[in-house]
């Protein structure tokens, strides 16, 4: 997953980079920007592609399905 994908696949599900980065356990959204502007780690993708497939951990923002 290209970071161009991955900031594609955030706007889809609907998050903002603050929500992304509460649900992925960094602590801001400057790690969710720096991905997207870099390169996506291996469990970064993970994830990613876990919520696109309609994963959705406990703390998912409220609205956001």
């Amino acid at each position: 997953m290209t970071p161009a994908e991955f900031r594609e696949a955030r706007e889809g599900l609907g998050l903002t980079g603050a929500e992304l980065a509460a649900v992925m356990g960094y602590g801001d959204r400057s790690r969710i920007y720096t991905i997207e502007a870099r390169s996506v780690p291996p469990q970064a993708e993970r994830l990613m592609r876990a919520y696109l497939a309609g994963y959705r951990p406990e703390d998912w923002p409220a609205g956001r399905d």
